[in-house]
């Protein structure tokens, strides 16, 4: 007996030859043809077809009753073509969680549903059902019935469209509303909009030469053999192509020891230019300035990938995860990181948010003054009560109850809302902007002409500038020093550790005490409450912003009003020299 994956919805039959006939190539014009037609009749054990016909009667019969099969087993003869086959409903079986998260199960199809047809292959060549069981433990749905994977598939037609249409920069969505137009409805196109970016993802990564691999590892084998501390990853497709690349040199292997607190990670730049997106792994250092800590060219942007480039970088840091991490709101990122850095703080990219206001809020004809007010909300917001109050007022002063975005954004603001992530240590980092940043250093090395091994080559080109500023910012904290604006005792210690751009940062907000104002409130004998007022300027505008704080009698003023600084820079000596 032959057992064939539980896990597989695709149904192949045989024909008189013992080779598969595989429905996945319906066309559009048959699908079409298809509507309105006379209802099936149920299979019984009088019936009997050739091999095309059972192919045929089932495809109309499992998408006209509204449920998903698959083949379950088969069993050959003594001249080794198929002669049983049991085909069963695509929801038998029981469900077996692979996820290590018992508290986040993920969705399954099946329910343990015993229905299935077997069938005979007779002497006369004709397959004849030998016994069936029709029914269901679960709902039917003939109007679903197209969702399902194996009621989908695009004709070559179709495919060699969306092939060309990629070729030429024109989008898959525009491509696939084309045929939804020509169809006169989602409805009558046999397959969705993912079938067909799978597709295209298939098609891209196969466009890499076979040579590219081997070329590639050639290169590093020869980084590796010049320096035994260079690491690198690849991931091979079929026929020794190239599916996912990832690698560091040994620099970016020692910073990572000392700056691992926070990572930014970004795959949005060079997505356009080149069929594998570039992903850089970007940290700050003492100086305020960008590190590369890694980088990798995938094939695509799902969970698996993901996992697989995260789990790669992982074992490039001798399994250290970071204590921190900003994204994108990219949902398989979400679900790699929490496989992989389980422990590890993610935070999303607050630039990415409130770009969106646009998209999301501008049909509204209050649009200004609700941008104008979500902003506030989330900057001048000091106490996540304070957020959520102001939060609330803002949706029912402008009637936004129903608005999902927000609903979701207030549901995940535990992840991008500055007053609910500032008890944590981000290096100053709040967006991706230094992947973006690191990734500008790449420009006029590399264009839409680059290779991928002439890629690689030119990694190591492209990041000589970086390093050489790092260099003059180490010869300058060497051979300059940078006076101080007070004669508070903590500016002269801050002085003699920090890196000279740590230290203006430092003094800014000390000489930035001259614009607060406070009251002093008595609370008891030991605890004083002040009512801080802060005079800022953004550019051309000036607000006065209140702050409230407790703290006992003993602790000076100065001390009181430089710890509105929003990042504490005695947080963590490393950045500091």
């Amino acid at each position: 007996m032959e057992q064939l994956s539980d896990e597989s919805e695709n149904i192949h039959l045989l024909n008189e030859q013992g080779t598969e006939i595989d429905d996945s190539s319906k066309s559009l014009d048959n699908n079409q043809e298809e509507e309105g037609k006379d209802t099936m009749q149920e299979p019984n054990v009088e019936m009997s077809f050739s091999s095309i016909e059972v192919f045929e009667y089932h495809r109309k019969y499992r998408k006209q009753s509204g449920f998903p099969v698959k083949k379950r087993t088969s069993r050959k003869g003594d001249d080794g073509s198929t002669r049983y086959v049991t085909i069963s409903c695509g929801r038998a079986g029981k469900f077996k969680s692979t996820t290590s998260n018992s508290l986040k199960p993920r969705p399954s199809v099946k329910t343990d549903c015993n229905a299935l047809i077997r069938l005979g292959k007779s002497l006369d060549g004709k397959w004849k059902i030998n016994s069936v069981k029709l029914e269901h433990n679960h709902g039917l749905s003939p109007r679903k019935s197209r969702y399902f994977a194996v009621n989908r598939g695009l004709s070559s037609s179709i495919k060699r469209r969306f092939e060309l249409n990629d070729v030429a920069k024109i989008r898959t969505n525009k491509s696939y509303n084309s045929i939804v137009v020509k169809a006169r409805g989602y409805e009558n196109v046999p397959f969705l909009e993912k079938d067909a970016r799978n597709h295209i993802e298939k098609m891209r990564r196969l466009r890499l030469k076979e040579g590219d691999a081997s070329a590639v590892q050639t290169y590093f084998l020869d980084m590796q053999a010049k320096n035994a501390n260079f690491f690198y990853a690849i991931d091979i497709y079929e026929k020794g192509r190239l599916r996912n690349l990832f690698w560091a040199d040994a620099r970016s292997r020692v910073a990572y020891h000392e700056f691992d607190d926070v990572i930014t990670f970004d795959t949005t730049y060079l997505t356009n230019k080149y069929e594998m997106p570039f992903a850089p792994f970007v940290g700050v250092l003492h100086h305020g300035q960008s590190i590369l800590l890694g980088c990798g060219l995938i094939s695509n942007e799902d969970t698996e990938t993901f996992v697989w480039l995260f789990k790669s970088w992982l074992a490039c840091m001798s399994g250290n995860a970071p204590g921190g991490i900003i994204t994108d709101q990219d949902r398989a990122m979400r679900n790699a990181i929490e496989i992989v850095f389980p422990n590890t703080r993610h935070r999303w990219c607050l630039w990415h948010i409130l770009k969106k206001l646009p998209e999301k809020l501008k049909g509204y004809a209050k649009y200004e003054s609700i941008s104008i007010t979500l902003l506030n909300t989330v900057y001048d917001s000091l106490s996540r009560i304070e957020f959520e109050e102001r939060w609330d007022e803002m949706i029912k002063k402008y009637e936004l109850q129903k608005t999902d975005w927000l609903d979701v954004m207030f549901e995940e603001r535990t992840r991008w809302v500055p007053s609910f992530v500032k008890e944590y240590f981000w290096a100053g980092m709040s967006t991706t902007q230094r992947s973006e940043s690191m990734n500008s250093f790449f420009d006029g090395h590399v264009n839409s002409k680059t290779t991928l091994k002439q890629f690689v080559e030119q990694y190591k080109n492209a990041l000589r500038s970086k390093v050489e500023k790092e260099n003059h910012e180490d010869f300058k904290c060497f051979s300059y020093s940078v006076l101080g604006a007070t004669h508070y005792d903590m500016e002269v210690q801050a002085h003699d550790i920090y890196t000279i751009s740590k230290f203006k940062e430092f003094r800014d907000e000390l000489t930035g005490k001259m614009y607060c104002d406070f009251i002093s409130v008595e609370v008891d004998n030991s605890v004083s409450e002040y009512i801080i007022s802060e005079h800022i300027k953004v550019e051309e505008m000036k607000k006065t912003v209140h702050f409230q704080v407790s703290t006992k009698k003993v602790m000076i003023f100065t001390v009181i009003v430089v710890s509105l600084s929003l990042e504490v820079y005695y947080a963590d000596m490393r950045y500091m020299f």
